[in-house]
């Protein structure tokens, strides 16, 4: 996955560091590149799949009542592709210029999936979780008709929290989460063993898919030899469920946030063991 045109930053924390990305490669471009960048060695390990819906229909009759609903809420890149690429195929015009809907974001991903896809995105959360995208524009939405596009594995919180709110929610699946169907628990094995140095998650299905594949009890004992990222709270504390306590977690899903916590994990530890003279091992903060 190295690019050898790529300029390499040997003052990095990450510099020489084996770090295993378990998000899907097609996610993953901007990612690698960066800590590429930084002399990191990226290794692709996924641990999700995408798939569309079985039945298209609910989400057909939605994209053709596009215009009517007040918000479309994103909570995902996923989301936003899948929607744009099921408009395509079936000629709705979900782009004609009109004030309605209004579109929001989870969070930079999110976002700059709905930009590239053609939409115009009215807000972004600042906190960039569903519950707090309901939070902050609990106003707008209170007494609206609101689409919420989103896996069949997705959160229940945000869906009731809009309820909460007086909402009229329109919740369809737009997209299947799965198991991986090409990663196995060899695989597994042989990537995540003490040659690596970091794993990133970037979803709770992911730390899910995990350990049905190696077991709770090997997923947690992966803490003594590698440092396990998260990116966000939700996917940490699926982590955390699963017995891991010693989490670094990243402060948005962005590529910048999660070289950021893993630098500064590397650097503290870098700097631990100079002042010790021992090797420290795992990460170092839940």
């Amino acid at each position: 996955m190295a690019d050898s045109a790529a300029p390499r930053n040997a003052a990095s924390p990450l510099f020489g560091h084996r770090i295993v990305i378990t998000r899907a490669v097609e996610q993953s471009s901007d990612l690698v590149t960066k800590l590429e960048r930084r002399g990191a060695i990226p290794i692709s390990l996924p641990l999700v799949a995408f798939s569309t819906p079985e039945n298209f229909a609910p989400l057909d009759a939605a994209l053709r009542r596009w215009h009517e609903f007040d918000w479309v809420l994103f909570t995902s890149a996923n989301a936003v592709q899948s929607v744009a690429q099921r408009a395509t195929t079936t000629n709705l015009g979900i782009l004609r210029p009109s004030s309605r809907p209004q579109v929001a974001a989870v969070g930079p991903a999110t976002n700059d999936a709905a930009t590239k896809a053609g939409l115009h995105v009215a807000h972004v959360a600042k906190t960039h979780l569903g519950i707090a995208l309901a939070e902050e524009l609990a106003q707008q939405l209170r007494n609206k008709s609101v689409f919420l596009p989103r896996s069949d594995r997705a959160n229940p919180d945000l869906p009731a929290a809009l309820k909460k709110l007086g909402a009229n929610v329109t919740e369809v699946v737009a997209y299947h989460t799965l198991p991986p169907s090409n990663v196995d628990r060899a695989r597994v094995t042989e990537v995540l063993d003490e040659n690596s140095d970091a794993a990133l998650f970037f979803s709770p299905s992911a730390a899910n898919n995990l350990a049905d594949l190696i077991g709770r009890e090997a997923l947690a004992q992966l803490q003594n030899n590698i440092a396990i990222a998260a990116v966000g709270p939700v996917t940490a504390t699926a982590l955390r469920d699963h017995g891991l306590t010693n989490v670094i977690t990243a402060s948005d899903a962005t590529a910048d946030a999660v070289i950021a916590a893993l630098e500064n994990y590397f650097a503290n530890r870098a700097s631990a063991n100079q002042s010790t003279g021992s090797h420290a091992s795992g990460a170092t903060h839940g």
